[in-house]
């Protein structure tokens, strides 16, 4: 009897020891997660002189707002971005009201994990504006010339190749297989070729480039962040001829006063040779209301 009751209990123990030898091979998955947030806002700038003000200038207000969705996917193997930023300002000086911002920008890319810091990707961006853009006072008898509106200009870029992140807050793409449309819709546009279109009346330009994308987003102190982002867009067909590249620079600063107001330093610096031969460059500095939200 004691040897059955011996048999038994050992059997028990290498049964339970095997269980719990299993149980330790066994690996949790990480888990998925989707991140949300959003940040929405309107800023003000206003100056005001005396008709005697001797020092000159003209009074004048600016109004503006923006919105930013961000969505981000992260899982064992893939990633997903999608980024939203819709951005529109006015200046006014008493004598007529003109457009100082505008931007419709969308960004999405699904990446595959190959190695430690490093993605295969692909990636569709798309970048249009609101509203008519002028040059003042252009037209031989003073009239306002329009130079660009909704979808005249659009660019579609849809891109496949390699991503680098080594942190959280920075990642480098390089796009090998570039598709870069634009698009002119419209016909008074169209008929002139802006935009680099080949003939007169066309409404799209195909271009295969390569592209290089960097991208910084981070807090550099307390209640600062700094968002920088170059995009480089290197045309394979007239790769050694002017015009081939086309550079974006955008740097953002926002300053956090509190938990509803800000500063925002935003400036963007843009070569582009089918819009025009030399470097553009614009900057807008304003206070306003910022509201913020993530989960």
């Amino acid at each position: 009897m004691k040897k059955i009751i011996l048999l038994i209990t050992a059997f028990t123990s290498i049964n339970v020891f095997a269980q719990t030898a299993d149980s330790s091979k066994v690996q949790i998955a990480p888990k998925i997660k989707w991140t949300h947030s959003a940040q929405t806002g309107l800023n003000i700038t206003q100056s005001s002189f005396s008709d005697n003000w001797k020092g000159g200038g003209i009074s004048s207000i600016s109004y503006g707002g923006f919105l930013n969705i961000l969505s981000k996917y992260q899982g064992p193997k893939w990633s997903i971005n999608s980024d939203l930023q819709l951005q529109l300002g006015f200046l006014n000086n008493g004598k007529q009201t003109t457009k100082n911002a505008d931007r419709i920008f969308y960004d999405l890319k699904a990446g595959r994990k190959i190695a430690k810091h490093w993605d295969l990707f692909v990636s569709s961006n798309f970048q249009t504006q609101f509203q008519e853009g002028y040059l003042y006072g252009k037209k031989s008898d003073g009239g306002d010339s329009l130079v660009s509106l909704f979808m005249a200009p659009a660019y579609l870029t849809s891109s496949l190749g390699v991503e680098y992140k080594p942190v959280p807050y920075f990642w480098g793409r390089l796009g090998v297989g570039t598709l870069r449309q634009t698009f002119v819709l419209d016909d008074n546009l169209s008929a002139i070729k802006a935009y680099g279109l080949e003939k007169a009346g066309d409404k799209i330009r195909n271009q295969a480039v390569l592209q290089a994308i960097i991208n910084f987003d981070r807090d550099v102190m307390k209640n600062v962040n700094l968002k920088f982002r170059s995009a480089t867009n290197w045309d394979y067909i007239k790769f050694d001829k002017v015009g081939a590249i086309v550079q974006r620079f955008d740097i953002n600063f926002t300053m956090k006063v509190n938990k509803y107001i800000n500063t925002n330093l935003q400036a963007v610096v843009l070569y582009d040779y089918d819009q025009d031969k030399d470097w553009q460059r614009s900057q807008i500095l304003s206070l306003g209301i910022l509201y913020s939200w993530q989960r």
